[in-house]
């Protein structure tokens, strides 16, 4: 791994922190309370976006067929409740912030990365 892909890894790591720190100050029902939880949080939430949900969206594609897409926005809460179940000190209080919390990081993670990259 090159000295650019790293710092790259890292960049990108650093932007999604910041896009979740965002979200928490905007969504009451979504809570982190320190950083170490944050750090594992961010490295939850990207294992679970790289492994867990390529394989989801191709076992729920007739229902997202039949949606046209926007069962994909409950996976993406699903899976955000998912990291919050798994993670110390990441709390998610409602299906809902977990959905629109997870809307947000997404879109705060593609701004950032545009920008930045």
């Amino acid at each position: 791994m090159g000295k650019k892909h790293q710092q790259s890894s890292i960049t990108r790591f650093l932007l999604n922190a910041l896009a979740l720190v965002i979200v928490t100050l905007i969504f009451r029902g979504i809570v982190i309370t320190n950083l170490f939880s944050l750090i594992i949080a961010v490295f939850v939430i990207s294992i679970i976006n790289v492994f867990i949900r390529p394989i989801l969206l191709l076992l729920t594609l007739p229902i997202n067929i039949l949606t046209l897409g926007l069962f994909t926005f409950v996976i993406n809460g699903v899976l955000f409740a998912f990291a919050a179940f798994l993670v110390p000190g990441f709390f998610i209080y409602s299906f809902s912030s977990a959905v629109f919390g997870s809307i947000l990081y997404s879109i705060l993670s593609i701004i950032f990365s545009n920008i930045f990259s």
